[in-house]
């Protein structure tokens, strides 16, 4: 105990006091100048309360951060909703953003939900694919700032309602694979009315079926099969109505597993057994249910390594009146509800969570958790006047143990703000060493939320280049040593609710200078011993080896 505490002070005293993370929306400053627009109608179609999401990818390789953010509207009963046109906005290098979607060629206007980046085809640009209700779009980076279409052509226009979605190379032949979640069989034309009372609300998704998710393979060549049969990833499609998706390495056996959030039937877990099949072992590994055995109403979804060794837990977003649900990873695959024993129950009870990162906010080398609220009625009030359609989002700091403390009443006045938020991505955006957050409204403007954390704890950041392994790196896991304690990150594409973080790994150092050791896994098998920098405070590039 003496020894992890002294181990604990190291990272963390780097700090002037022991102040929570602070955080300033700078959106408006920063010329991040986009509203969505949900198509909000007297007929209250569903979809319009689901929307959207966005997230940080460098599509020009300038080492700057750009943004991506996805519109909806409008709905066949609108008034007077604009064009729902999905925005990019190119990242100066000095603090501020640019719109450059008609120059791009990525202002998709169907009725958007989220979007997922990363380099599916080798060519070394990060290429787009954005969910919609209605067809998918997959644009191809052309490397001169500017997008096609290749969605029919690659075979992955989704026509369902699609979620979140997330690219992963599950049978590690170093092409990335696509999983896409999908909701509800839903249509305009197939709406449904709902009424609490007298009075006419959003409907439950337990008023339409759900509808069945596609795994999408990667051969190669630029096109992608539909590979849920072969590889085993099947289920009953009336029960699967999918919000979250999350590729990660649950077991540690260097395979990547799936794990997808479902809005009131019970998630799925899906174990790589390896040569790209999976076994459904959604019961047996404890991810299934909460943990009083019941099916809750999952959102969001993000994975961390909490105890500092090499195994990720899981954090799901729930409906109000519900708790979110932190699941601990105990190693082989098992996990166990661990929300009580982490502080986590009492403040997620009355907020309807939706997105959700971990993320280590204060860099003192242990992962907090970010997650946005906002409820799904517009009318809940009158239902129950203990709840509300726009909540304040929170920000819980990791105290270590496996405990989170509630610090969102000192993070900022942007805390005690009240939003219907829905999407949540994490990045570096202006290259400062402090994790920063964008945050998605529905039938709102998006929050870009800059660190301004004080103190002088260190931090260490790595992108990786693959050469063998998909040139992203997305799925691997990079372990760094350091002051005594080992920290680990996966890299994801896709995550959150229909969002996407930074494809760069950071760590958060507290007050330790010098680096022991990194390696990395990376997801086509191969282990990487990387020499540690002679500093931190710095951006690592590290290339597979040939």
């Amino acid at each position: 105990m003496v020894l992890a505490l002294t181990l604990l002070l190291a990272f963390s005293s780097g700090a002037a006091s022991d102040s929570a993370p602070s955080f300033r929306d700078v959106s408006r400053e920063a010329g991040l100048s986009f509203g969505h627009s949900s198509g909000a109608s007297p007929e209250k179609y569903l979809v319009e309360t689901m929307g959207s999401g966005g997230g940080f990818l460098d599509y020009d390789r300038d080492g700057w951060l750009d943004v991506y953010l996805v519109n909806s509207g409008p709905t066949p009963s609108s008034s007077a909703a604009p064009p729902g046109k999905n925005r990019l906005f190119r990242n100066n290098g000095d603090g501020s953003f640019s719109e450059v979607t008609d120059q791009a060629g990525v202002g998709d206007p169907s009725y958007g939900m989220g979007c997922v980046f990363a380099d599916y085809d080798n060519d070394g640009d990060v290429d787009l694919y954005v969910t919609n209700l209605g067809p998918n779009v997959l644009y191809r980076n052309n490397g001169d700032g500017t997008f096609t279409d290749v969605s029919t052509a690659a075979g992955v226009a989704d026509p369902l309602w699609s979620t979140s979605a997330a690219f992963g190379d599950y049978d590690a032949d170093g092409w990335l694979d696509l999983y896409v979640g999908n909701y509800l069989k839903f249509t305009f034309a197939t709406h449904r009315r709902c009424y609490s009372g007298e009075l006419l609300i959003y409907c439950f998704p337990h008023s339409y079926d759900g509808v069945p998710n596609t795994l999408y393979r990667n051969r190669g060549d630029g096109t992608f099969e539909r590979a849920n049969q072969k590889a085993g990833v099947t289920e009953e499609a009336q029960y699967s109505k999918s919000l979250g998706v999350l590729w990660l390495d649950l077991e540690g056996d260097g395979d990547l597993d799936l794990y997808v959030a479902n809005d009131t039937t019970a998630n799925y877990v899906f174990r790589n057994r390896g040569r790209g099949v999976f076994e459904d072992v959604s019961l047996l590994s404890g991810g299934a249910f909460n943990g009083m055995g019941m099916a809750q109403s999952g959102m969001g979804v993000d994975a961390a390594d909490l105890a500092g060794n090499g195994l990720y837990s899981i954090f799901v977003t729930n409906f109000s009146l519900q708790t979110n649900d932190l699941y601990w990873n105990n190693g082989q695959g098992i996990l166990t509800d661990h929300t009580l024993q982490a502080g986590l129950s009492q403040d997620s009870f009355l907020p309807l969570g939706f997105g959700a990162n971990f993320l280590d906010a204060d860099n003192d080398g242990l992962l907090d958790l970010f997650v946005a609220n906002g409820h799904v009625f517009d009318n809940i009030n009158a239902i129950n006047p203990s709840l509300e359609y726009a909540q304040p989002n929170q920000l819980f700091r990791n105290r270590g143990a496996g405990r989170f403390e509630a610090v969102s009443s000192r993070a900022g006045p942007y805390f005690s703000r009240k939003n219907v938020s829905r999407g949540t991505a994490v990045a570096d955006y202006n290259n400062d060493g402090r994790l920063d957050l964008l945050v998605t409204n529905n039938n709102q403007k998006a929050d870009l939320l800059e660190n301004r954390t004080a103190g002088n704890r260190h931090w260490l950041q790595l992108r990786l280049e693959g050469t063998h392994c998909n040139r992203d790196g997305v799925g691997a896991k990079v372990l760094l040593k350091a002051g005594g304690r080992l920290l680990s990150q996966e890299v994801r594409a896709g995550s959150s609710y229909l969002s996407q973080s930074d494809l760069r790994v950071h760590f958060g150092l507290g007050a330790v200078t010098g680096i022991e050791s990194i390696e990395i896994l990376w997801p086509c098998g191969r282990r990487q011993a990387v020499p540690p920098p002679s500093g931190v405070d710095r951006m690592l590039r590290v290339k597979e080896q040939e």
